[in-house]
């Protein structure tokens, strides 16, 4: 069972982008609640604390909104036009019992031995759907890439989770891939490829028969 992370939260009552920019300035995240056929509700969370425990992989949280604690988890997140800093935070209510469908970060681990070859490492994704019990959300899921030839791939299907997880992203997309590394083409290569272009001739008078008078 993966521990929640504590919040407590506080009703926000102006809600557009001018409420928002207000709730940042005092140092905390505006975040929506939605979820089990409830209204959803504007709340904003410590920027600090939340910050913190996305860094450590935190999926689950345990809110407290009034006094009363509710089981929910990160379904978005939203950061600025550099990716650096989080702006809004959208989260789902949820049972400990419950089976959620949910994003989670794939780690490549190793240096594939194709490298050996002149093949180099190509990624295709940066996580998986999953779906598995709300207490059973993976921080990341692991793959392994030192057995990579050149020429080889992972596929979404080849992929090991953890007991209870079950594979919802489609298990013929590629995961990774350990690629011949093209070489840079010399000067002579270049021009050796080059289409020639064909020979113009130019239209011109047919010269006058021997023998033939030409007009004065």
């Amino acid at each position: 069972m993966i521990e929640a992370l504590s919040l407590q939260a506080e009703l926000r009552e102006h809600t557009g982008s001018k409420g928002a920019a207000a709730v940042r300035r005092m140092g905390r995240i505006p975040a929506i609640v939605y979820g089990h056929k409830q209204a959803p509700i504007a709340i904003s969370l410590d920027a600090h604390d939340l910050v913190e425990g996305i860094h450590h992989g935190h999926r689950l949280l345990d809110v407290a909104i009034s006094g009363n604690a509710e089981k929910m988890i990160i379904k978005d997140l939203q950061y600025d036009h550099l990716g650096r800093t989080l702006l809004h935070a959208d989260l789902m209510r949820v049972d400990v019992t419950e089976r959620i469908k949910m994003d989670v970060p794939l780690e490549l681990k190793g240096v594939p031995k194709g490298t050996q070859e002149g093949g180099v490492l190509e990624s295709h994704m940066d996580h998986l759907e999953v779906e598995c019990l709300a207490i059973d959300i993976p921080e990341s899921i692991v793959v392994s890439v030192k057995d990579l030839d050149v020429g080889q791939s992972i596929f979404a299907r080849d992929v090991k989770l953890p007991d209870g997880v079950k594979l919802m992203t489609l298990p013929d997309l590629i995961v990774a891939t350990c690629r011949v590394l093209q070489e840079a083409k010399t000067t002579e290569q270049i021009e050796a490829e080059t289409p020639v272009a064909p020979e113009v001739i130019s239209a011109r008078e047919p010269k006058p028969e021997e023998g033939e008078a030409t007009e004065s």
